[in-house]
């Protein structure tokens, strides 16, 4: 099956390149596009799932190149080189990638889209799809283009998904301000306008003469979602929405900034949707009058209230409000493997929970800084993402760790190893007694059950010592290992550890009772030999 589908892929590839190749001419000449323009057409083919299909360039199913052609058409096969051949901007993207919507990223065999503030989408391979993610994960990117049919901005205006940003030389300002047409603008750290411009077109720019009509058809156009980095009245709207049914507690500022994402992934998670931060389709729900409120915590009074006097009653008895529905669902599930995934573990190790590197990957050092994080900010702990630890995870009131991160432990456990090596062979040289002298008189030998008396004292004191090597061990671990409440996520390097002291003293035990029989024999052989001895003497006397 695998074979069939490969040389179908093969078959379909050769269509399209030929197909390319008779008529690329006039596709090429004929097809246009502007940066946001690419960058917002990438956006939406991550959003709405499209597949990876070897050599596929239509709508929901592409490849790498496919995605790009889809949108602008141009030369599919070498895109880098065509635009060094055209003159056009490019550079090396360990020097920097310019602020200009819709770049081509490309490395040997793979290209991709540069979207803004150091986010890539590209259509990755079968087991991915479409990706969206920060440059320098797993893609390795070398070089930086401006595709030669897309068009980007020198001077002016340009909308994004939702934002307005202004080119300057051809790049976005990022942190200051502009008066333009007699009002001033304030751009912040990611390029977004305070407010909209009055008239968007009035003082743009582009780099070719086809980016007139292609802007105004981006300045135009109204954004179909919000999310992270948005910044229009539309946000507002959201916040207040959010607010109302408990979510975001947050100020009505018009910027959808952590805060915003996480209200709005709680409360898609409450709805029973799809939690990806996106404010699209989503909004029906949360503008109507299904919309589930957010949980209310309520606590119970563990003292006797005192009794009400005719001064301490009031006036009117309070209405009692129905409790709210528990909408505490799970966010993101053990095992689960993605680009949110490895949000939370960036943020766990912004906060000091997590010591490794993102992978993406919900597994037990993750599900155990999660615990961790839980039992410093007065949560529950158990290990699972659900709406409220997500929420207080992303909150300006999230408490830092104090104790030594997730995965930066096993360094520290390895220091400790050699003092534990030391102290286990101390106890190893505790089991060792007096060796037996040579000395021809029995009477200095101690006797079988006295022997035996000796090597019983010998072994207890060498498993005593082996139980102080244990708790040296233990007491010495317990600065590393996280709190014993964790009992549902154990490490496997304590296991490994419980092992190793468990050998330690089974290996003591058989080296005192292999000491013990070696002596005994020895002692044997010595009673032998006077035994022998002794005959013989006898018998020289009668002789």
């Amino acid at each position: 099956m695998n074979r069939i589908k490969k040389l179908i892929a093969v078959a379909l590839s050769a269509v399209t390149v030929a197909s390319v190749g008779v008529v690329g001419s006039s596709i090429s000449a004929g097809a246009s596009g502007t940066g946001a323009g690419l960058a917002e057409y990438s956006l939406n083919a991550y959003y709405s799932g499209w597949s990876y299909v070897w050599g596929g360039s239509s709508p929901g199913a592409v490849d790498c190149s496919g995605l790009i052609w889809s949108y602008c058409g141009g030369n599919r096969t070498s895109m880098l080189s065509d635009a060094q051949a055209n003159g056009r901007d490019w550079g090396y993207v360990s020097n920097g990638v310019p602020r200009v919507h819709g770049l081509g990223l490309s490395r040997p065999g793979h290209v991709g889209v540069y979207i803004e503030d150091g986010m890539e989408v590209d259509a990755r391979g079968d087991d991915y799809g479409v990706c969206y993610q920060e440059i320098g994960g797993w893609n390795n990117w070398d070089c930086w283009f401006k595709l030669t049919a897309v068009s980007y901005p020198t001077n002016g205006w340009e909308n994004f998904n939702g934002n307005y940003y202004y080119y300057e030389n051809g790049e976005y300002i990022v942190n200051t301000s502009r008066t333009i047409d007699g009002t001033t603008y304030y751009f912040d750290s990611k390029g977004h306008s305070s407010t909209s411009p009055s008239n968007p077109s009035s003082s743009s720019s582009s780099e070719s003469s086809s980016s007139s009509s292609s802007s105004s058809g981006s300045t135009a156009s109204k954004p179909t979602s919000w999310s992270k980095g948005s910044n229009d009245d539309e946000v507002v709207k959201i916040q207040k929405r959010l607010a109302e049914l408990g979510y975001y507690d947050g100020a009505i500022d018009g910027d959808f900034g952590d805060k915003t994402d996480a209200a709005f992934r709680a409360f898609q998670a409450a709805a029973g949707l799809y939690v990806d931060g996106i404010a699209g389709s989503d909004r029906e729900v949360l503008y109507s009058d299904n919309a589930p409120y957010a949980k209310v915590e309520t606590v119970e009074e563990t003292t006797s209230a005192p009794e009400q006097t005719e001064e301490t009653q009031p006036a009117e008895e309070a209405v009692e409000e129905e409790p709210a529905e528990d909408v505490n669902f799970i966010v993101i599930e053990t095992g689960d493997f993605s680009d949110e995934v490895a949000t939370v573990q960036s943020k766990l190790a912004e906060l000091g929970y997590f010591g490794m590197e993102p992978t993406g990957l919900f597994g037990d050092f993750t599900t155990e800084a999660i615990v961790n994080f839980q039992l410093a900010n007065g949560l529950e702990a158990t290990g699972l993402l659900d709406t409220q630890t997500y929420m207080l995870l992303f909150s300006d009131d999230a408490i830092a760790s104090a104790i030594p991160a997730v995965g930066a432990q096993d360094e520290a456990v390895a220091e400790e190893e050699p003092a534990l090596v030391e102290d286990a062979t101390e106890a190893e040289a505790a089991s060792e007694d007096v060796p037996l002298t040579k000395s021809a008189d029995a009477s200095q030998l101690v006797t079988s059950d006295a022997a035996n008396s000796a090597y019983a004292a010998t072994a207890s004191k060498s498993v005593a010592k082996a139980n102080e090597v244990t708790a040296k061990a233990l007491e010495k671990s317990s600065a590393i290992v996280p709190n014993a409440q964790t009992a549902a996520v154990k490490r496997t390097a304590n296991i490994w550890l419980w092992l190793i002291l468990v050998a330690a003293i089974l290996g003591i035990v058989a080296f005192v009772l292999l000491r013990r029989s070696t002596r005994k024999t020895r002692y044997q052989r010595y009673l032998a030999k006077k035994s022998k001895t002794t005959a013989r003497a006898q018998l020289n006397t009668r002789w």
